[in-house]
């Protein structure tokens, strides 16, 4: 029995689009890990990358050669159009096909994903028990009789690594030359470069994200032990000798012991490659000492959601976290020469465009290395979706735009054209950080620039 899995992440950027970006150059981790599970119970599985093909035409004859028993497609809210595109094909060109969609939509949006056509089995929360469960009973005949299945929470320090390869190999077959499975996206991140998943859930209660993610991962936080993720990088060691790679957890910090353990075993396997993570900005505020032994285990820089610069905004996000938090957390930074990537959001359900000019005036006298700004986007399964829908102000009228580009309107009672003008404003540095920045730059590359002199061309170090 053969299975084809089916990444459809093209509503960013259409086809042909791999290594233009993180939404383009990296893997989906559920999907790998379902592949890495399903390859464990003894299946045949392949993948069908949309980013890779030029079009549905393409589209359609890859699965008319390959024409698998089973497909496999994972749902984001932004992928819903093509995947029912997708599913429309394969029940054109087999439709004997098995079809199974997971991901997070089926789980945040269960009755709006039933209304998909041509799908036998819907997987709700986590699939790597689920799935390759499923594909045997469907192998021995049995097929199960409901269409909604239950996912169950894996053991994170048993289940297989993720297959990163099902990827690699897909790209390679359409020319796509790569030493890693995945693209960098800064600077501060060499090639070959990774991303990795320690575990999965948050503890905190931000309403643009919550109840959603409770209901797929659960409450809490469930992590791999240090010694799970260590064993996961040595393999990736071997197997592609990465010179970077970032860790994706929703906040590794939020648990200090397993960050002091997980930098002990990095230092004493030898690892010296930089690495990036998202934390908090009261995090890093109240525990430098946790920042400082990052730091020195190879940390190169921060994810911090910030969202935004106003007091009453962040008391409104549920944040749990307070404005000077933010402009603390950015000093310790530049103290131990972290970069910062900062994420924040304009367009918030009841922000003034006073509390807007707030967050801008923040992110620029923050003066962070990188700007990923946001314009506000209700997402199905939080509490703001729901706050949204309740006083009539949502404006998504198609699930492309669940996008969280700072693009398009998302919401009413907003003016976008002022948004636009302050999104372009805050990442106008103030012409005093010029000089900061270089000096940063500078420490980052050859240490603290007070231990230099300047002689002619030449910059020495002191002593020398």
């Amino acid at each position: 029995m053969k299975t084809t899995l089916i990444y459809p992440g093209i509503a960013g950027r259409g086809f042909d689009c791999l290594s233009q970006g993180m939404d383009a150059g990296w893997i989906s981790h559920g999907l790998a890990y379902l592949s890495a599970a399903a390859k464990a119970q003894g299946f045949d599985v392949d993948l069908i990358d949309l980013r890779a093909l030029k079009s549905w035409d393409h589209f359609r004859e890859e699965f008319r050669q390959r024409a698998p028993d089973v497909v496999g497609l994972t749902m984001m809210s932004v992928d819903y159009n093509p995947v029912r595109q997708a599913l429309e094909i394969i029940e054109e060109v087999k439709p004997e096909t098995i079809t199974v969609v997971g991901g997070p939509h089926v789980t945040l949006a269960l009755e709006d994903s039933l209304r998909l056509p041509h799908v036998d089995y819907l997987v709700t929360r986590e699939g790597e028990v689920t799935f390759p469960r499923l594909l045997q009973a469907i192998a021995e005949g049995n097929p199960p009789q409901e269409k909604v299945l239950w996912g169950e929470q894996p053991d994170l320090d048993t289940i297989s690594f993720p297959d990163r390869s099902l990827f690699l190999n897909e790209w390679r077959k359409f020319g796509y030359a790569l030493d890693s499975p995945e693209v960098p996206f800064a600077k501060e991140l060499p090639p070959p470069f990774l991303t990795i998943i320690a575990g999965r859930g948050c503890i905190y209660n931000c309403s643009f994200c919550k109840p959603g993610e409770d209901m797929i991962f659960g409450k809490g936080v469930r992590r791999a032990s240090p010694r799970a993720v260590i064993r996961e990088l040595n393999e990736l060691r071997d197997r592609y000798h990465f010179a970077s790679f970032m860790f994706h957890d929703d906040c590794l910090t939020e648990d200090r012991a397993w960050v002091t353990e997980f930098c002990r075993l990095y230092k004493a396997e030898g690892f010296t490659q930089p690495f990036f993570c998202q934390s908090r900005a009261d995090l890093i505020a109240r525990h430098r000492d946790m920042v400082a032994t990052m730091a020195d285990a190879g940390l190169k820089g921060y994810f911090i959601g910030f969202e935004s610069g106003n007091q009453r905004v962040l008391n409104f996000l549920r944040k749990g976290t307070k404005v000077e938090h933010s402009f603390r957390a950015a000093e310790i930074c530049r103290q131990h020469g972290l970069v910062i990537w900062a994420n924040y959001m304009l367009g918030i359900p009841t922000e003034t465009k006073e509390e807007v000019m707030d967050t801008v005036n923040m992110i620029r006298e923050i003066d962070p290395d990188y700007f990923s700004p946001a314009f506000f986007t209700p997402h199905p399964g939080t509490d703001l979706f729901d706050y949204v829908m309740e006083h009539d102000l949502n404006l998504i009228t198609d699930y492309d735009s669940y996008r969280r580009n700072p693009t398009e309107p998302k919401i009413k009672g907003q003016d976008y054209e002022f948004l636009k003008w302050a999104l372009e404003y805050s990442q106008k540095r103030k012409p005093g950080n010029q000089f900061k920045r270089k000096a940063r730059a500078f420490a980052r590359k050859y240490g603290n620039p007070a231990n230099y002199v300047r002689k002619g061309k030449r910059i020495l170090g002191i002593g020398d």
